[in-house]
């Protein structure tokens, strides 16, 4: 996965400037994002890629940073 492409779809799900969104972004802190935005952003990198991302993945992860969604994204696309 590009990052461009996260970055699109974190900047559409949560009506920030793509250039706000960096690999050290922090989901919470940095953009405002809640749980529900969170799952929003796992749905639109699913429906984008045509991947599915297990929920045990989702859970046992800490997807704090915008870089941290990117290795999971990649790592299930391995």
């Amino acid at each position: 996965m590009e990052f461009e492409t996260l970055q699109k779809i974190i900047a559409e799900v949560l009506d920030v400037e793509e250039d706000e969104i960096t690999m050290d972004t922090r989901l919470l802190e940095d953009l405002g994002a809640d749980s529900l935005d969170a799952v929003e952003i796992i749905m639109g990198i699913e429906d984008e890629l045509g991947i599915t991302v297990p929920q045990e993945e989702l859970e046992s992860k800490n997807l704090a940073t915008v870089g941290d969604v990117y290795e999971l994204i990649n790592d299930t696309m391995a």
